[in-house]
């Protein structure tokens, strides 16, 4: 194993509704488990989103980078905000 690499990456991602305009964010380090536990109802904060679909996720070799990042975007609207233009989900100058 290469010593550069993390032993462990971090996963900032977005979470969308299929039914709702909601987007939900997390971290977590293991993003294919977490995600199957937000598909299937375990996690509380997106059990009424479900459906739901991964929309977007970051890869981070720091824990805090990654939990620094998720707060951002949950709070400091407009980051969110213009990565949510970036990657198509929302219109430049359209609100909510």
């Amino acid at each position: 194993m290469n010593p550069a690499l993390p032993k462990s990456w971090y996963y900032v991602y977005l979470l969308k509704s299929k039914l709702t305009k909601w987007i939900y964010i997390g971290c977590t380090n293991n993003i294919r488990k977490r995600i199957q536990e937000h598909i299937e109802g375990k996690v509380f904060s997106t059990k009424k989103m479900i459906p739901i679909e991964l929309v977007y996720y970051e890869a981070y070799r720091s824990k805090n980078i990654a939990y620094n990042r998720e707060k951002m975007l949950k709070h400091y609207g407009s980051s969110l905000a213009r990565l949510l233009i970036r990657i198509g989900i929302r219109k430049k100058g359209r609100a909510g």
